[in-house]
């Protein structure tokens, strides 16, 4: 099983690559974002000053959109782009397992995600040296299980999803509203009683928190809540979609 699980996710890693766009955009654009905002606001952030919160957890904030982009849109277009394509069928007629096959996709965008948080990070070097402060491993680990967590809900999208054509739009209708409200551009406190309560139900509003917290020295204990929403949030989709999943 290890071995097929090999096999498919080099296949799956290297027909990526061939797409540039898909490239550029899970991995370039949020390098060159990253980039332009440290050039444009690095040098004005005084240590100790009260920034703008997008100066001042700007990294767990650009690795968070590029966790919704990868997981609720790239996903989702590329399961429905195989299952319209008779893809996702051939493959379930090969010994591999259906786990193993979908556990393939997983991967490539959980390794696409440190390829990409790699390289903010040596890019943060000369923009944000005081960042590099910040506890790296124990902040990969929140990045790589809030990404799993998220990429469960993208299969649960793609379960429903009809066509191809549909796959873009859906994520989009979901991706955006997910990113205003979960507190990555103004605090879950400071919406409306009415929005506070959608924001609550919202994954990507407790992977922001984690991330925040490990991100600024907090330890994991201080997130159990987040961390219990978002396995929960796993343990669901992956339970829902496993019963939906339309391989055909």
């Amino acid at each position: 099983m290890l071995r097929g699980l090999w096999k498919l996710t080099w296949l799956e890693i290297k027909i990526f690559v061939r797409e540039p766009l898909g490239v550029i955009g899970t991995v370039g654009v949020p390098v060159l974002l990253f980039v332009v905002l440290g050039r444009m606001f690095g040098g004005r952030v005084a240590p100790g000053s009260r920034a703008p919160s997008l100066m001042t957890v700007d990294l767990p904030i650009l690795v968070s959109i590029l966790m919704a982009l990868s997981a609720v849109l790239s996903l989702v277009t590329i399961i429905s782009i195989y299952r319209e394509g008779g893809i996702l069928k051939r493959l379930r007629a090969t010994p591999l397992r259906p786990h193993t096959i979908l556990s393939a996709h997983v991967i490539v965008k959980l390794l696409f995600t440190a390829v990409t948080l790699a390289a903010m990070m040596v890019a943060g070097r000369r923009y944000y040296p005081a960042g590099l402060d910040a506890p790296l491993v124990s902040f990969g680990l929140a990045l790589l299980f809030t990404t799993l967590s998220i990429v469960s809900m993208g299969f649960l999208i793609a379960s429903i999803v009809p066509t191809a054509r549909f796959a873009q739009p859906i994520g989009t209708m979901i991706l955006y509203p997910m990113l205003g409200l979960s507190g990555l551009f103004a605090p879950v406190d400071a919406l409306p009683p009415v929005l506070q309560t959608v924001a609550r139900v919202l994954p990507l509003t407790y992977a922001v928190s984690l991330l925040r917290g490990i991100w600024r020295g907090e330890g994991w204990g201080v997130h159990t809540g987040d961390v219990a929403a978002l396995a929960l949030v796993f343990l669901v989709c992956t339970a829902v979609s496993a019963k939906a999943f339309r391989w055909e």
